[in-house]
């Protein structure tokens, strides 16, 4: 008898942001391929100011709309991924929107490869035209995968296998969620397609949360990174050798950016010295001198010391 669940999940997350983007963004699902019984388009709409289904007329039949109190991000992505029944699942941010030709050879490979727990692809930040569609496909476990390669954690960064999930959800009242979510999904795949293809439009969006450089906002992303970096840390504990390794080689360059960042967004040697201290608490810092990459490597050894942070502060401060 076969599959009657939906293929795919599209949980798209709405909170006070221009219609037309929104109406873009579900038009770019209603363009694929997909015949109705084959999708899934959830609207989690998390306390806009106002309801936005009746700009929508035209769309709604195609829809699952719940409207609920404002929790964020991540509870209104834990209210989708409850509600949704498609064997895979894809978030889409509402300004953003599906590229059509090439999210469709990410869809072929789900369709006809039914052990694929996850197909990871890349984004677009301008417009495009037709691309060239790249048959650069790379078949992984999550545990490999981590080891191997730096990872974009993006949540809508890739179709994923909704039984993959377990009880994992994305912890809610945090900055930098995604962070949190994306490794620990990774490391549970057994068999990632990772691709080249440029799938999704990223929208670049003035005044986000990440651009705000008041001291508020600053110290709250800097907590909340620190707190997925010992959350992460706490985690890989309990984890079989091969994925341990994998997870400390993601802490350790989540500990690297949260270091710079520290550096970059407070401009305090202060600030830099007390951080520090509470990794080095956690053995977490100095960082090992792993060759993950040259920029690890070389930041590994200039971080380690008073007097070269003292240069790396120069280096740093200098950027925009």
């Amino acid at each position: 008898m076969p599959d009657k669940k939906p293929l795919i999940s599209f949980v798209i997350t709405y909170y006070n942001l221009p219609v037309p983007h929104l109406r873009e963004c579900i038009g770019s699902i209603l363009a694929l391929s997909l015949p109705s019984k084959e999708r899934e388009i959830i609207l989690v709409d998390d306390g806009s100011a106002h309801c936005v289904l009746d700009a929508l007329e035209d769309m709604k039949d195609e829809l699952v709309y719940i409207r609920q109190k404002n929790g964020g991000l991540s509870n209104a992505r834990n209210r989708g991924i409850e509600c949704s029944t498609g064997q895979y699942i894809q978030f889409v941010d509402a300004d953003d929107y599906i590229i059509t030709n090439a999210y469709e050879q990410c869809l072929d490979i789900v369709r006809y490869n039914k052990d694929v727990e996850m197909v990871m692809f890349d984004y677009a930040t301008h417009p495009t035209k037709d691309q060239q569609l790249s048959n650069h496909l790379e078949e992984d476990t999550g545990s490999s995968f981590l080891l191997h390669h730096n990872l974009h954690a993006s949540a809508w960064g890739y179709i994923f296998k909704r039984t993959t999930l377990g009880s994992l959800r994305f912890t809610q009242n945090i900055y930098h969620e995604d962070e949190d979510f994306t490794p620990q999904l990774v490391i549970r795949t057994e068999k990632i397609i990772s691709t080249r293809l440029k799938a999704y439009f990223y929208r670049e969006r003035q005044g986000s949360i990440m651009q705000k450089r008041n001291p508020k906002h600053i110290i709250k992303r800097l907590d909340d990174t620190e707190y997925v970096i010992l959350h992460l840390n706490r985690i890989l504990q309990n984890m079989p050798q091969h994925d341990r390794l994998a997870m400390q080689r993601r802490v350790h360059q989540l500990t690297m950016d949260y270091i710079f960042n520290i550096i970059r967004l407070t401009r305090s040697e202060k600030q830099l010295e007390k951080r520090l201290q509470r990794l080095e608490q956690h053995a977490l810092f100095p960082l090992p001198h792993k060759k993950y990459t040259e920029k690890y490597y070389l930041f590994s050894i200039l971080s380690k010391y008073k007097v070269s942070r003292k240069l790396l502060n120069l280096v740093i401060k200098t950027m925009p």
